[in-house]
């Protein structure tokens, strides 16, 4: 008894050595509070529909990024819970006419429910495996989408999403206010995200993520574990994508599309897989690229992108915030190795 509370211990001590656990507490309360800051400045600096754009991708890339970098699941196949999250919140929008935020919620909740078999089917397989059931599951629920033509108007998308907000029309009619409306429901997500990584639950995942085979021997019912946060994930995917498709007023196909899955994977990958405050800052630099590009009329984005994507991951091998985190740590480390004396 006493070997395996050792061995347990061993293990969850070596899950809470991921990035952020090695900053300070009063950091980590400045950082949080910095980020708070930045989210509710970033429309009175950038267009608010492009604001609107980067939280709900950088909230995409955190849903992502509780697979990747926390339990060492890649998948490939998310835009099925950003898609469908887009039409269920869309639908229920149109036809119901309740509030957006209701909408959204209901959104994720579908894809919270989706996510069930298929995490049940995905998880029983790893690496290149998982990647593919989850891929070869996006592309299925694209084909009924496609072939759905009455419900979700096929390649013309589900158009003309309204944004009603309890009767109050600023929110409605300016993105500006919008903005704020929506912002909680993002807020949300990151919470839950950072509530899921910090507990008890993350560091079986991380240790799920580093050696699966000794938490199993430990007693941690390793398939249970990973459906568990994929459901989580898709639930986070489900509301980012019902804020895209609200602030856009339309779902489309492209929403569902395997590219889809692909930008978000490389935008968590650009930011930092491991830390969660990478994805909001890959979303940023993607998202304010692309329409910067677009504005000025630039018709090889996809060449510009690309190559500066190829240049910021040789240059930031741990992604963008891994490296400056991996960075400072070094700094200080070497500051404090001048003061220290032998006992």
């Amino acid at each position: 008894m006493s070997a395996q509370l050792t061995e347990t211990t061993h293990v969850e001590t070596a899950a809470s050595s991921a990035p952020d656990r090695r900053l300070n507490p009063f950091v980590r309360a400045g950082l949080l509070l910095l980020a708070l800051l930045v989210v509710l400045a970033l429309p009175w600096y950038i267009y608010p529909p492009v604001a609107m754009d980067i939280v709900a991708w950088g909230l995409f890339a955190i849903s992502i990024d509780l697979l990747l970098g926390f339990t060492g699941l890649l998948s490939f196949g998310h835009a099925a819970f950003w898609g469908t999250s887009a039409y269920v919140t869309g639908l229920i929008a149109i036809r119901s006419g309740l509030p957006f935020p209701v909408a959204i919620l209901g959104g994720a909740v579908v894809a919270m429910l989706i996510a069930v078999p298929t995490g049940y089917l995905a998880v029983r397989r790893t690496g290149i495996y998982f990647a593919m059931v989850t891929l070869a599951f996006a592309q299925m629920i694209f084909f009924i989408a496609n072939q759905a033509r009455d419900l979700t108007g096929g390649e013309n998308g589900l158009q003309g999403i309204p944004k009603s907000f309890f009767g109050i029309e600023t929110v409605e009619t300016d993105p500006f206010y919008f903005y704020y409306a929506a912002l909680p429901l993002i807020l949300l997500g990151a919470f839950i995200a950072w509530r899921t990584v910090s507990s008890p639950f993350g560091r079986v995942l991380l240790a799920i993520r580093d050696n699966p085979a000794r938490a199993r021997a430990l007693g941690y019912d390793v398939e249970r574990y990973k459906i568990m946060v994929f459901v989580i994930s898709a639930g986070i995917a489900g509301l980012a994508g019902g804020v895209f498709s609200v602030s856009h007023g339309f779902a489309s196909l492209q929403e569902l599309v395997w590219q889809t899955s692909g930008k978000v994977v490389l935008i968590t990958v650009l930011g930092g897989i491991g830390t969660l405050w990478g994805g909001p800052l890959g979303a940023a630099v993607v998202v304010l690229l692309e329409d910067y590009l677009a504005s000025s009329g630039f018709n090889g984005i996809g060449i510009i992108t690309g190559s500066i994507f190829v240049l910021i991951v040789l240059l930031f091998r741990k992604g963008i915030w891994g490296t400056v985190a991996d960075l400072v740590a070094r700094i200080r480390s070497r500051g404090r190795t001048p003061g220290r004396r032998d006992a």
